[in-house]
């Protein structure tokens, strides 16, 4: 006969776990439970802070096209100039200068053209700004599957516990029931033992599954922020609408919402783009600059006096870097091979999503044939009990027979349930594949 230690190991996935306290209990739906993940999840903030600090590098560079606008003043003391008159080794003669001397200005710079640099460097800050915000949305995706894992294992427990705290019920009375016989000298006290024992496994079994809800309840409070304490009830299961759509509407949706797949897509484009930028490596710079002074004393133009004056000199600059003629080359080949390696990249990751998608569909379709069948044995299985039940109190069957059939119709019960979390579980993670989650 099989122990419930091995079959809750198997249907129930948790260990057993004794918890000391319990607090209030939360009743929550699934789209409740999402909204306070999303809200409290720290992987969410984190990207959500990428896509600021994106935003802000936009901004910033931006901001270059604007001039370079800079001030400056000097406030300098000057000694006399020794004139050595005879040679270097004899004593010089002074010669008289003006010994203080002050400046204060304005210098500007306006790039016009630098190999258009600065559009490519915005180009680049706007796709990093996309990346991040598809690096988000998968943020969000993959906590609301975690979420609704979580929120469908602890459904499953609460089923479990439903199940069981009737079918612990239904024993006790059977229990009264061989009882009343075995007074009557119709079963031996044997039977009455095994029944006992069988159903003390059964206590055990509610109590493992009593904590199994805390432990699965703990880590849905620590992903919704709620107290560790509170014991999350989940609502009703929800009947998912995509057993009718088919592979290819699936894969469609993937190629068009898939996280990966446009992330690298735009890491492509972003390659690209670095192309580009290292081929603006052998352009001229072009820019407009400006300066502009008050000086004293006037040591511009001779003779010098010790007035104050001002000059305001303006002008167009332009250069060319010769030397990334040469130094430019194998920049060139380095990025045009990140290129070539990112679209491989791209190719890889379609792959990898069609693969993905096709797994997920395949073990989505096997689970809801798997609610079939696992209906079919409750059915079988409750037939079955109903009739060892008979035979064992007409005598005609042993108490092994009839506790088998019991924790067979049971364990079938909790394969149906675990079916149709399984099932709903392997929708979502469809869902989470596809990008629409």
């Amino acid at each position: 006969m099989r122990t419930f230690s091995v079959l809750l190991f198997l249907l129930c996935g948790q260990q057993v776990s004794f918890a000391n306290r319990t607090g209030d209990t939360l009743h929550i739906s699934l789209q409740e439970a999402w909204r306070k993940a999303e809200e409290n999840s720290r992987h969410i903030e984190i990207r959500r802070k990428t896509v600021e600090i994106a935003v802000e590098e936009i901004k910033d560079a931006r901001m270059e096209r604007y001039p370079e606008i800079g001030v400056k003043g000097t406030a300098e003391k000057a000694s006399n100039i020794p004139i050595y008159d005879n040679g270097l080794f004899s004593k010089p003669s002074q010669h008289e200068v003006i010994h203080t001397l002050y400046r204060a200005g304005a210098d500007l710079y306006l790039n016009i053209y630098d190999g258009n640099k600065l559009n490519l460097k915005i180009e680049e800050d706007k796709t990093l700004h996309r990346i991040s915000l598809i690096e988000k949305d998968q943020a969000v995706s993959d906590i609301r599957y975690k979420t609704a894992a979580l929120y469908l294992e602890l459904q499953k427990c609460f089923i479990f516990k439903s199940l069981i705290t009737g079918d612990i019920a239904d024993q006790e009375k059977q229990l009264e029931e061989i009882k009343s016989y075995h007074k009557n000298g119709t079963v031996l006290k044997s039977d009455v033992l095994r029944v006992e024992l069988d159903l003390s496994r059964r206590k055990m079994a509610l109590v493992t599954i009593e904590n199994d809800i805390l432990i699965a309840s703990q880590q849905l409070n620590i992903i919704m922020g709620e107290p560790d304490e509170t014991v999350v009830a989940p609502a009703e299961m929800d009947a998912h609408g995509g057993e009718n759509v088919p592979y290819e509407q699936y894969l469609a949706e993937a190629m068009h919402h898939s996280f990966p797949y446009h992330i690298s897509e735009w890491r492509t484009e972003l390659s690209k783009l670095r192309v580009r930028q290292v081929k603006a490596n052998v352009r001229p710079k072009f820019g407009v600059y400006g300066d502009f002074y008050y000086a004293n004393p006037q040591i511009f133009l001779f003779p010098y006096n010790p007035y104050w004056y001002s000059l305001g000199v303006a002008g167009l600059k332009a250069s060319f870097p010769v030397s990334a003629l040469y130094h430019n080359v194998h920049k060139v080949r380095a990025a045009r091979l990140e290129l070539e390696k990112e679209e491989e990249i791209h190719k890889d990751t379609e792959d990898r999503v069609r693969q993905q998608v096709k797994e997920a569909y395949l073990r989505y379709k096997e689970a809801l044939v798997q609610i079939g069948v696992a209906e079919v044995n409750v059915t079988q299985a409750a037939e079955n009990a109903r009739i060892i039940k008979n035979t064992y109190f007409n005598q005609a069957s042993l108490i092994t027979d009839l506790l088998d059939a019991d924790i067979q119709l049971l364990r079938s019960r909790f394969e149906l349930a675990a079916a149709r979390i399984t099932a709903q579980n392997k929708y979502y993670l469809l869902q989470n594949i596809t990008g629409v989650l």
